[in-house]
């Protein structure tokens, strides 16, 4: 869950307050505690949003399947490339940047461990499958290529020609590999 607008601004605002107090200040003081308090909201709202997310599903289904994700390889940032001139050349660390908040906004990890929770109360099953080629791989005919993969959103499979939906291609093929876990 991304945090709402609101909280979003009135934290980048309360940040720019803070940027421009003088160290030791009371001013300065009272602004951190206002970006704690901020920060601290942001964090229960992800909470919560987990918490009722977790529940919809633990209620509406008896087996939950997900991507078994890494997120702290996934936000680690990128490695430098040395030009051979004692600098630098791009590496997309702003781009990556911009992801890592994002996945870092969604709270990922938080979601999971909630789910997991509420899964394990309720007695319903939580199978974590390997991220691996789900979304590369056909749901039709089972073929894998990277070249399936047009772009974010679309999936279009060289082999069938199938076409569809690059998130709902991918979640048929966890649900598949879930219940195929879940059998073994």
């Amino acid at each position: 869950m991304l945090e709402p607008a609101g909280t979003a601004d009135r934290l980048a605002t309360a940040q720019q307050a803070y940027a421009r107090t003088r160290r030791g200040s009371n001013r300065r003081r009272k602004a951190a505690q206002r970006i704690g308090a901020l920060h601290a909201k942001v964090a229960r709202q992800r909470r919560d949003h987990a918490h009722k997310t977790a529940r919809a599903l633990v209620t509406n289904a008896d087996l939950l399947v997900m991507e078994d994700l890494r997120t702290v390889n996934m936000i680690r940032r990128p490695a430098p490339r040395p030009d051979g001139n004692g600098g630098h050349l791009p590496n997309g660390a702003a781009a990556k940047a911009g992801l890592n908040r994002s996945i870092l906004d969604a709270g990922w990890g938080v979601f999971t461990s909630v789910l997991e929770s509420k899964a394990e109360e309720a007695g319903r099953v939580l199978l974590l499958v390997n991220p691996a080629n789900t979304s590369r791989t056909c749901a039709q005919c089972g073929h894998c290529d990277a070249v399936n993969r047009t772009s974010q959103a679309v999936f279009a499979c060289v082999a069938c020609n199938h076409t569809t939906n690059a998130d709902v291609n991918a979640a048929i093929n966890i649900l598949r590999a879930g219940t195929v876990r879940r059998s073994a």
